[in-house]
């Protein structure tokens, strides 16, 4: 049983006696009472203590009737008060019960049932008036805090009341819309006022569970809000409604969200196109109307930018969205109006044309097209030029699906990159055989990998003045079990364009650095190595130089039987990380060999920049000796340099003693090539250090090359390099 604090304010000390004697006797009420003869000194207590009920006379020494209750309940707000009378202060006594007093009891009829019943009654009423008022407070604060404007529409007196929130939304003051039900209406869009109307009538005659719908209303500002409007309706007893209320709430920003996520579903962000999602859809399209017409009127143009990566990595990705933005717009001037301009992706685009009569058509907006973009373009201060390579597929049957329409004009945008770039092409059957043959070559040479198809040959490398082996270059065989044996040049390229060539690679080192280990011990020479060709994808790999440095120990090859073979083209693919890496390399004893020399770049200041040990000239240059001054005199001045840095100098492609004789002369110290020697296995390689076959001063002949057979060698497999 809880404590009820009671605050009497009673000057007759009977009375006082006779009220804590009756509440003391309650079997329900456990009560404390804190008693004041004087209003000063009940004030005094209710300043200093909380209590459940007040108990007071209204004549007391300092204060009479109505002002004792109002001195009370101004102190304590929200009190229940109970006003004790006698007979003639009943006038007052009823006037404090206006003013809020819970309930007042005559003196001379008071009993202690009595005194406690009206106890519980003012505390419960008290309760249940706080209780009314806190909610109505919270409604108060709900409606008003809201961010749905709340309405409510007595059907029978035709009034609309509209929240203060409600004409927040629309821009308006308080009552600046109106009571009517078409002061309300007036601000729905025209396109939706008769769905609206429709769906709130059909909630009015019963015909749904609730009323909602979402629709355009005109804002102050003359703009357009989305709003979702909901309502329930409260009906009689025959079912007839006679009130509906609701809420309208302000979805546009939800509306703008599904609107940006409805157009990046068909639009692409950047640029404002059709992305490929919608190009397909319209390609479809045209093909459906190319079959009932059954004749072809379309074509598909697949349009790349050249050399985009280079502008994009030197003025940065900024740069490269302007120009990207520029180039649509361009895109979009070079066709006609009725013709759709795509992103695909990236740097790609791709434009259907319609309503074409011929090809004819389909070549001349390819020529708008390398025409507009073949004006400089300003990006961020820098002049830019770009162009693009385009390939066209036109419509040869009712036959091609979307995708095989747009991979044909892929594959023509291929071809006419191959073709010198800034071009277009136009597809051809033999362009899929091609790819498809690609394809089954990707397929045979992964196969190959997993099914230790490749094998590590040796080419000799000779010192001249000497008539030795000075080391081999290690090179790779590819042993088809279904194509046989594989030229390097068909299997190669291809390994680099795909990325096969970093493992192949790691293979191939792994096995050289085996076979050099057991070569140079068997050699009489301390410079004996074996060169091993690495290429610019290996460069990618950040952690390189630790796995050449764990091969070299876990094969036992000292650092110092390496040569590593480049070109400068792959130095130069990425240089500040090569060049880290080399020079790491070379710090380990690591010799670095510049392979094809003459070919590229051919630039002092890369022999500057990277520590490069030897030169090798490329084997296009030795088969003009003797019979191209031209060669002779790059070939001359390849040695001169070498020697002026003090670097070595390999020839490669050796094949005549012709070729040989003028090295000679030319003072080349390397060579290597079919008149030494064709790149032989293991075996053989091995049977030539041991043999120690001196080449001989010259007239040189071929005669050796036939001298030494072995059987084959095959590649390491994976369990072996892992």
């Amino acid at each position: 049983m809880s404590q009820i604090r009671v605050l009497l304010l009673e000057d007759t000390p009977a009375d006082a006696r006779r009220i804590r004697s009756w509440l003391a006797e309650a079997d329900v009420l456990s009560c404390t009472v804190n008693h004041a003869a004087l209003l000063c000194d009940a004030l005094d207590l209710l300043g200093r203590n909380d209590y459940d009920v007040a108990l007071i006379d209204l004549c007391v020494p300092d204060s009479e009737g109505i002002a004792t209750f109002r001195r009370i309940r101004d102190a304590a707000q929200g009190l229940p008060i109970i006003v004790q009378s006698g007979i003639e202060d009943e006038v007052a006594a009823i006037g404090a019960v206006a003013m809020g007093a819970q309930d007042y009891l005559v003196k001379r009829h008071m009993t202690g049932e009595l005194l406690r019943r009206s106890l519980r009654y003012a505390m419960e009423r008290a309760r249940t008036q706080r209780a009314l008022a806190e909610s109505e407070e919270r409604y108060k604060l709900a409606v008003e805090s809201a961010n749905d404007g709340i309405w409510d529409w007595d059907l029978r007196s035709g009034k609309v009341w509209l929240a203060p929130r409600f004409h927040h939304l629309l821009g308006y003051e308080l009552g600046g819309i109106g009571e009517r039900p078409d002061d309300w209406f007036a601000l729905v869009h025209s396109e939706d006022l008769h769905h609206m109307a429709a769906e709130l009538n059909l909630h009015i005659d019963g015909q749904t569970g609730a009323f909602e719908h979402e629709h355009r209303m005109l804002h102050r500002d003359g703009g357009w809000r989305w709003v979702l409007s909901r309502g329930l309706a409260q009906r009689d007893e025959d079912g007839v409604a006679y009130r509906i209320a609701g809420s309208t709430r302000d979805i546009s920003a939800r509306k703008r969200a599904e609107h940006r996520l409805m157009r990046l579903a068909l639009y692409d962000d950047l640029t404002g196109l059709a992305n490929r999602g919608l190009f397909v859809n319209r390609l479809s399209h045209a093909i459906r109307k190319a079959r009932r017409k059954d004749v072809a009127q379309f074509a598909v143009l697949f349009v790349d930018l050249d050399r985009f990566k280079v502008i994009n990595d030197s003025l940065g990705h900024v740069a490269g969205d302007e120009l990207l933005v520029t180039v649509a717009r361009r895109l979009e001037a070079a066709v006609r109006p009725g013709d759709t301009v795509s992103r695909i992706g990236g740097d790609e685009f791709a434009v259907l044309l319609e309503e074409l009569d011929d090809g004819a058509g389909a070549r001349a907006a390819a020529a708008r097209i390398h025409k507009a973009l073949g004006v400089p373009v300003v990006v961020r201060g820098q002049e830019v030029f770009t162009s693009a390579s385009i390939g066209i597929a036109a419509v040869d049957g009712v036959a091609d699906t979307p995708e095989e329409l747009l991979r044909k004009a892929d594959l023509a945008m291929y071809r006419a990159k191959a073709q010198g770039r800034a071009r277009s092409e136009h597809f051809e059957a033999s362009l899929h055989s091609d790819v498809v043959s690609e394809l089954r070559l990707e397929t045979d040479l992964r196969r190959a990998l997993d099914a230790d198809e490749f094998r590590v040959c040796y080419q000799p490398i000779v010192d001249l003045h000497l008539g030795r082996v000075s080391g081999f270059e290690a090179l790779v065989r590819w042993h088809s079990e279904e194509r046989g044996v594989v030229p390097p040049d068909e299997f190669i390229p291809f390994c680099e364009e795909n990325g096969l060539i970093a493992e192949l690679g790691m293979d191939v080192l792994r096995q050289a650095c085996i076979d050099a280990a057991h070569l140079a011990k068997m050699s009489d020479r301390d410079d004996f190595r074996i060169s091993v060709n690495l290429s610019g994808k290996h460069f990618l790999q950040a952690d390189l130089v630790e796995r050449i440095i764990a091969t070299l120990a876990d094969t036992g090859c000292p650092a110092r039987r390496l040569a590593l073979e480049l070109t400068e083209t792959a130095l130069m693919g990425c240089p500040d990380v090569a060049s880290a890496m080399l020079n790491r390399l070379r710090g380990l004893g690591i010799e670095i060999h510049l392979d094809d020399f003459g070919t590229g770049y051919s630039s002092l200041t890369h022999l500057q920049r990277f520590p490069i040990d030897c030169l090798k000239i490329d084997a296009s240059f030795i088969a003009g000796l003797g019979r191209n001054g031209k060669d002779e005199a790059i070939v001359s001045a390849i040695i001169g340099l070498a020697q002026s840095l003090n670097k070595r100098v390999v020839a490669e492609g050796v094949e005549t003693p012709e070729q040989l004789d003028h090295l000679r002369r030319l003072g080349c110290r390397g060579a290597q090539g079919f008149l030494f020697w064709e790149a032989v296995e293991y075996r053989a390689a091995r049977e030539i250090v041991a043999t120690r076959l001196d080449f001989g001063p010259p007239p040189a002949t071929p005669a050796w090359r036939n001298a030494i057979t072995a059987p084959g060698r095959r590649a390491p497999t994976k369990a072996a390099t892992a």
